[in-house]
């Protein structure tokens, strides 16, 4: 983990207040693990706290990543306002990633994600393509408009979307999937803590399920204990520090 000031390449909207930034920099070099996260400092002198942004691909040939983020306050309306050419003060890569030694070649591996929990998923898709492994994606958005990144995921394997509304895929959740197809080899997941929760109950037997926590972030660096959840034997965890990716059945959702 070190800071930079990364450059932007392109930042677009894609979905409904969803928006897609690419950045370029030396720091892409220590980008490896599916599921980290960088922290951000926003372009805004009155807003000292940095915003913890998943990385949602790495291409270390053109030394660029690229973040999704929603827009849901004064932090990352700031940051959709960068534009090309624009640096941006970036802490990282942070935090646990996503193990791709659990899934082996040919095994069968799920990965769901719900809304803005999406996003680290798809470049764990993609290495664990590279890898072999049978990746098949349960992704969850509200409406069509909210949606991102289906089609991309496709070139990876096999894609269940589900909409609250109906308006793309199956209406209702993610978890109406789970109960039907059947059981793999490992499960991969990021979202809300409802959905992270059905799915540690659903695959309750699974020795290799993977969730990955939504925790609002201070320092980011395991400094500040403000984002601490609390494990089923009562242990406390740091979310920044010692996830955010944690193995299922460790953690009280």
């Amino acid at each position: 983990m070190r800071q930079e000031k990364m450059t932007v390449v392109q930042q677009t909207e894609i979905a409904q207040q969803v928006y897609e930034l690419v950045l370029t920099g030396d720091l892409v070099s220590e980008m490896q693990t599916p599921g980290q996260f960088l922290h951000l400092l926003v372009p805004r002198n009155d807003l000292l706290l940095r915003r913890p942004i998943s990385i949602a691909s790495i291409d270390h040939r053109a030394q660029q990543c690229t973040l999704l983020y929603r827009v849901v306050g004064e932090g990352t309306k700031a940051l959709a306002l960068l534009q090309a050419k624009d640096q941006i003060d970036v802490l990282g890569p942070n935090g646990n990633g996503f193990p791709l030694t659990a899934a082996n070649q040919g095994d069968v591996a799920y990965l769901i994600g719900g809304g803005i929990g999406v996003p680290p998923l798809y470049e764990l898709a993609k290495q664990l393509h590279e890898k072999g492994v049978q990746v098949t994606s349960i992704l969850g958005f509200r409406t069509k408009e909210d949606s991102f990144y289906v089609d991309a995921f496709k070139q990876w394997g096999k894609v269940y979307v589900a909409t609250e509304d109906g308006s793309l895929g199956q209406a209702g959740h993610v978890g109406q999937y789970m109960e039907t197809l059947a059981t793999p080899d490992v499960v991969y997941a990021c979202g809300p803590n409802a959905m992270l929760k059905a799915v540690d109950s659903q695959y309750a037997d699974l020795a290799n399920v993977y969730l990955s926590l939504e925790e609002r972030m201070a320092c980011g660096i395991g400094a500040c204990y403000g984002c601490v959840c609390e494990s089923n034997n009562g242990t406390l965890y740091k979310v920044c520090q010692d996830g955010p990716v944690f193995k299922g059945g460790l953690i009280k959702l």
